[in-house]
């Protein structure tokens, strides 16, 4: 057992990460109404007072859970973007991969973030706001340059990039591994259907 000075005793390997992965498989099986703070508890195998410790109340909790899912998102987009050639297709094509990959591999975390938003309470939400917006900024930074550079030549490159978001991240809903197509074919899929979208003609 391990303890810190004025905090609840926290049994080994417990702790923040306990509770994390409950409230992931929780909210994902009965949604955030349907889930009380007793329950993540439980499935956690921690105490009440242990669970306040890290989290003053389910709100806060969902908030914390849908920061980390947004930033190891944009963390993940952003290192694709780095390493990708400087062009605007290439770096659509590396943008495409990361989401793609992540929404396949963090798929209950991509729905709970997607589901779940709703839920934030205006102030949460206002404070999330600028990490999701950042996210979006990276697909519309491409696109914008593509236009501009003339290798990517959509009438309406809002329409564009919200079209390719959305068609990015609702794989999360449906994709099945084992389902008959392949991770790497799914992207090369989806890289494809983002440069038409983009009407590129390179």
């Amino acid at each position: 057992m391990t303890e810190r000075r004025g905090a609840p005793t926290i049994p080994r390997g417990g702790g923040r990460d306990a509770i994390t992965g409950a409230a992931r498989e929780i909210l994902s099986e009965r949604g955030y109404h349907g889930t009380s703070i007793r329950d993540i508890a439980k499935r956690a195998g921690l105490s009440l007072s242990a669970l306040y410790y890290w989290h003053p109340s389910k709100q806060h909790l969902l908030a914390a859970l849908i920061e980390d899912i947004t930033h190891d998102y944009f963390q993940r987009c952003d290192l694709a973007l780095r390493e990708a050639a400087d062009d605007p297709a290439e770096k659509l094509r590396a943008l495409v991969r990361a989401t793609v990959e992540y929404r396949v591999s963090r798929r209950v975390e991509s729905n709970i973030s997607a589901l779940e938003w709703r839920n934030l309470e205006p102030a949460n939400r206002e404070r999330l706001d600028g990490l999701r917006h950042a996210a979006t900024q990276l697909w519309a930074d491409i696109v914008a340059d593509g236009v501009a550079s003339g290798d990517f030549h959509c009438a309406h490159p809002d329409d564009a990039r919200r079209s390719i978001i959305a068609a990015c991240n609702a794989i999360a809903q449906w994709y099945e591994p084992g389902g008959g197509i392949t991770l790497p074919e799914l992207v090369e899929r989806y890289c494809a259907i983002a440069l038409r979208v983009v009407d590129h003609r390179g």
